[in-house]
């Protein structure tokens, strides 16, 4: 069993001091709809270069890896955004990248990828899933790491956290999607120490929900995941070495309608002119339930990487 060690607050605001000149750092804008049940505010990570804010983890692993380690490239395992960011930072500092993909990843996803220097390499879903929960990936060239079992990956996505009590200091909640864990470590260990009574939710599509059933057991379980007609995160079940960590922080997990999502999607591009991918979309989803309970409450738009035509039909209030 793989043993994760939590980190710090000094680690955030090391990566802060090592990323800063090399990210954007991202708005916070309040949702233009007045009739909500809650205060919702974005926090624009589709807004950095890469489109995600995978940009922050990718920059903060690189720059604190030795030459030694990078000498003969990468290797990392990504299902889009974070292979994406992985290779255009290694493609600027001069260093090869291969990125392990799923092999139902959409083009939208893996023409950037490519087109940043990545070297593609496709696996079947579970064979890829497999890899990422075991860590092992020894045939793999060059120096690998790993997307989410990483301290200095949480790190540069905690960053997101400093910025938010920056410019919102009273914030009531903060809700992310849940992938693999990594954006979650790195917010919650921020806000544990300098705002712990700040409720953290993670937003689950109906189409994938691992959170919710591992809340529900007390313990990571395997789900059914469906097929979702655009990009909104979950896996099969949650990574259970990253269950301990996660779990310590969580208010809980909103589950939302692919309906919901899509709503949310032409409510930030009618309201405040933003594209946002599924799973960026995810946490304003939730937020409108109301299940986070009521105040100010921060939605983490992860990524704005959608694919065109998909994004045109759910503005015409079509589900691709």
């Amino acid at each position: 069993m793989i043993s994760l060690k939590a980190m710090s607050l000094a680690d955030v605001q090391e990566a802060r001091e090592r990323i800063g000149c090399e990210i954007l750092r991202t708005p916070l804008v309040r949702l233009n709809v007045d009739d909500l049940p809650v205060e919702i505010y974005l926090k624009l990570e589709n807004l950095q270069h890469v489109g995600s804010f995978k940009q922050r983890g990718a920059i903060n692993v690189l720059k604190n890896a030795s030459r030694d380690k990078l000498s003969q490239g990468i290797s990392t395992a990504s299902s889009g955004n974070f292979g994406l960011a992985m290779a255009w930072y290694a493609n600027r500092m001069g260093i090869p990248a291969n990125v392990v993909v799923q092999e139902t990843s959409s083009d939208s996803k893996l023409k950037p990828l490519r087109k940043a220097g990545g070297t593609v390499i496709k696996l079947p879903f579970d064979e890829w899933f497999q890899l990422v929960s075991t860590g092992k990936f020894e045939k793999l060239p060059g120096h690998f790491i790993h997307p989410v079992y990483n301290r200095d990956i949480w790190a540069g996505h905690g960053t997101i956290a400093l910025e938010i009590l920056e410019d919102l200091p009273d914030v009531d909640v903060i809700i992310t999607p849940y992938g693999g864990g990594g954006l979650f470590c790195g917010i919650s260990s921020v806000i544990h120490e300098l705002k712990p009574d700040t409720k953290l939710f993670v937003s689950e599509a109906e189409t994938a929900a691992p959170v919710t059933a591992a809340l529900a057991a007390g313990r990571p379980e395997r789900i059914v995941k469906k097929p979702a007609p655009f990009h909104c995160v979950g896996g099969p079940s949650v990574l259970a070495p990253m269950w301990p960590l996660v779990s310590r922080f969580l208010e809980g997990a909103i589950v939302v309608t692919l309906a919901e999502v899509a709503e949310a999607l032409r409510l930030m591009a009618e309201k405040n002119h933003v594209i946002a991918e599924g799973s960026g979309a995810l946490p304003v989803a939730a937020a409108m339930t109301g299940k986070a309970g009521s105040g100010k409450v921060v939605c983490v738009v992860t990524g704005g990487n959608i694919d065109t035509d998909k994004f045109l039909k759910i503005l015409a209030r079509e589900i691709p």
